[in-house]
């Protein structure tokens, strides 16, 4: 059984996820954390119910997503910072963001490779790899399938999609991305994004105004 909170942090509401199993083996997604008191809260949590993280998972390499990883992956002995190798470019580029919106730049960290179909093993959780590019160029998923549950970053939102106007950014490439990786899985499976609301993909199939004229009929 997976377990989730959420946990919003910085001035861009960017959601982190820490998700643990049964044995209380951890994970973290995004941690987008950007100050003693926001990572403190994140580590409070973890103290409180006794996890262990063994990881943090990153779905794209974007500013606000990563503003806690080294802070974190320092804390924890060095634990594994999974990202896509695509998006070095995205981290290359952070610089410029940073600037354009006034954010602090992250401290560096070092990257683990994923890639498509690669299976990350929290304890008893086994985390797919799906590549998702679009929003950025290395952008990825990460699936729970045994329990439902997709990581989305900032491929897919409730009622959204994320943008692709940033460079590495590619409208065509993201919505190829969602219609033949995200709206072909279980419509039951939970989303958990990267900002914003949970949803799941039946929903999302129904009523996102950002794949129309393809969404699915409600059923009679």
């Amino acid at each position: 059984m997976i377990h989730i909170e959420h946990f919003t942090f910085n001035s861009f509401q960017t959601t982190c996820h820490a998700a643990w199993d049964e044995e209380g083996n951890c994970t973290f997604v995004d941690p987008g954390c950007n100050s003693e008191a926001e990572a403190k809260r994140l580590t409070d949590f973890v103290a409180a119910k006794g996890l262990k993280p063994s990881c943090i998972m990153l779905t794209h390499g974007h500013f606000d997503h990563i503003l806690g990883v080294a802070r974190l992956a320092e804390l924890y002995g060095g634990i594994p910072v999974y990202m896509h190798p695509e998006d070095n470019f995205t981290l290359e580029n952070n610089e410029f963001f940073c600037r354009v919106f006034g954010a602090p730049l992250p401290e560096s960290f070092r990257t683990s490779d994923v890639r498509e179909g690669d299976i990350i093993e929290v304890g008893s959780l086994k985390f797919e790899v799906i590549e998702t590019p679009g929003h950025t160029v290395g952008g990825v998923c990460y699936l729970e399938r045994k329990n439902g549950i997709l990581f989305s970053g900032d491929t897919l939102f409730a009622g959204a999609i994320g943008r692709s106007d940033h460079p590495g950014g590619d409208y065509d490439v993201l919505m190829k991305s969602i219609f033949e990786k995200i709206m072909t899985l279980d419509g039951a499976i939970e989303v958990h994004p990267g900002h914003g609301p949970s949803t799941d993909i039946a929903t999302e199939r129904m009523t996102n105004p950002f794949l129309m004229p393809f969404n699915e009929p409600y059923e009679d």
